[in-house]
């Protein structure tokens, strides 16, 4: 690796004779902000005459991370590119050991940015994810998972989840980069600097493989912002990640150049690449029938957004068993109680009870925004349609069942129940089911030692919709 760095700088710049550290050129005065690492660089850079871009090239970091150690913005740089950097500039050994001083010094400042960056602002509060949250601060606060994927059907709160993640690392110190990708829900409002937020979306597109440009400018902006991370913890989230999965060399070179990064993924679906963590996110819990509604967290989402609907609505007792009511039906989604919610601005509360109890289909659109898009069932629709043949012939038995397509809770099946529907096999069957599972669209519950699945009522609504109108369609 020497080797290739003295064979590679210009003749004139190894026997030119200068000062230590001479005069800058013109123009070319001390990095805003540096610190004493980026001055050491920029002063040995001078000295031998190169430019970033050759010293680039001799040390094979990219132009942008030599342009962001020397003006301070990275200042916990990896221990390999002190060395690169080193090697490239010629360095003996007192110099060099001032350099790794300086690196070490930077890396025990707490933290390689001037202000750790922050999650974005949620919109609105989060209501019975407690438990969830918890378990996925502390696996990722420890490092016990560095790939976390929390899957879940679409208006799970998978976003929402991941927000009160975030906050609660950055309140621990974490870095938190923020990466939303085209269609993720506008849940909040973003304070990523512009330039931190184009990086991001280099990062996204060269992990997918999305980027259009040469592979090389790609992964140099990578290794920059790896820089810029250098071995302290960090979390990278990555919300509405599309359904096909990253590219698994891109995926594991950053994890591996950023021995501190932790990856918060929200997606439809799991990728299956290794060491993924999946965490699937169930709907909200609603309350049994004949218990106090008034503290379950289904009832609290869903009167919070009645309330939105309707400021001055109060909640007597009648109103909160209606409203549980409707979380009964739609199986407390979130996404579901926001569109029922929000028809509340025509209706009363016992009217759109009736109504839901006749076609809950009728109202997984949100009225406020029915102008645009296609709307929640359209969106459930769309992600069970990419199901293979398999889970997809599962869930239309499970909805053909009889009572399977009735509106209200379905009180679910066993798992040799579905075997006795399907006539399949029990692997198979469960092999079946677990993709339902996934996918978001079978929920289970454990009690007293026996598992019971259920298809969620929002997801029965729209297949039955569609399928009565297929039928009148022939």
């Amino acid at each position: 690796m020497n080797t290739i760095a003295v064979q590679s700088v210009p003749s004139s710049a190894v026997h030119r004779t200068a000062p230590a550290v001479p005069a800058p050129p013109a123009g070319a005065g001390p990095a805003q902000d540096s610190t004493p690492l980026g001055s050491l660089i920029r002063a040995h850079r001078l000295r031998i005459g190169l430019t970033q871009r050759e010293l680039a090239d001799l040390s094979t970091i990219s132009v942008r991370a030599i342009r962001d150690l020397e003006q301070g913005k990275a200042r916990r740089p990896r221990t390999d590119t002190v060395r690169l950097m080193a090697d490239a500039l010629r360095l003996g050994p007192r110099a060099r050991a001032a350099l790794e001083a300086a690196a070490q010094q930077g890396r025990g400042t707490g933290g390689g940015w001037a202000e750790p960056p922050a999650p974005p602002t949620a919109l609105h509060a989060m209501a019975g994810r407690a438990g969830e949250e918890a378990v996925l601060a502390g696996e990722l606060a420890a490092a016990t998972e560095r790939l976390v994927n929390v899957v879940g059907l679409a208006g799970s709160g998978k976003t929402r989840l991941a927000l009160a993640v975030a906050e609660r690392l950055h309140g621990m110190g974490l870095p938190v980069l923020w990466h939303a990708f085209p269609g993720s829900p506008a849940e909040y409002l973003s304070c990523h600097e512009r330039e931190l937020t184009e990086r991001l979306i280099v990062l996204a597109a060269y992990l997918f493989g999305f980027d259009a440009g040469p592979d090389e400018s790609a992964a140099g902006e990578t290794a920059a912002l790896a820089e810029l991370l250098g071995e302290a913890p960090a979390l990278l989230v990555l919300d509405g990640a599309p359904a096909v999965a990253p590219r698994v060399d891109r995926l594991t070179g950053l994890l591996r150049a950023c021995p501190g990064l932790r990856l918060l993924v929200t997606s439809d679906a799991p990728w299956g690449v290794p060491g993924e963590r999946i965490f699937l996110l169930s709907p909200l819990e609603v309350p049994e029938e004949g218990a106090d509604p008034g503290e379950n967290p289904a009832v609290r989402v869903f009167l919070d957004h009645v309330r939105r609907a309707r400021p001055e609505f109060t909640a007597g007792p009648a109103e909160l068993e209606r409203a549980a009511g409707v979380c009964r039906v739609l199986d407390g989604h979130p996404g579901a109680l926001a569109a029922a919610a929000s028809w509340l601005v025509v209706y009363d509360l016992a009217a759109l009870c009736r109504t839901l109890a006749e076609d809950p289909a009728a109202l997984l659109e949100h009225l406020g925004g029915a102008g645009g898009g296609s709307g929640l069932r359209g969106t459930l629709l769309e992600r069970l349609d990419r199901l293979p043949a398999g889970p997809r012939a599962l869930l239309d038995a499970l909805c053909a069942a009889p009572g399977g397509g009735r509106p209200g809770p379905d009180r679910g099946r066993e798992l040799a129940d579905l075997t006795a529907l399907t006539g399949l096999a029990l692997p198979e069957c469960g092999r079946l089911l677990r993709e339902l599972l996934l996918s978001g669209a079978v929920r289970a519950e454990h009690r007293d030692g026996t598992s019971r699945f259920r298809v969620l009522g929002p997801v029965r609504a729209a297949w039955a919709r569609r399928a009565g109108a297929t039928a009148a369609a022939h």
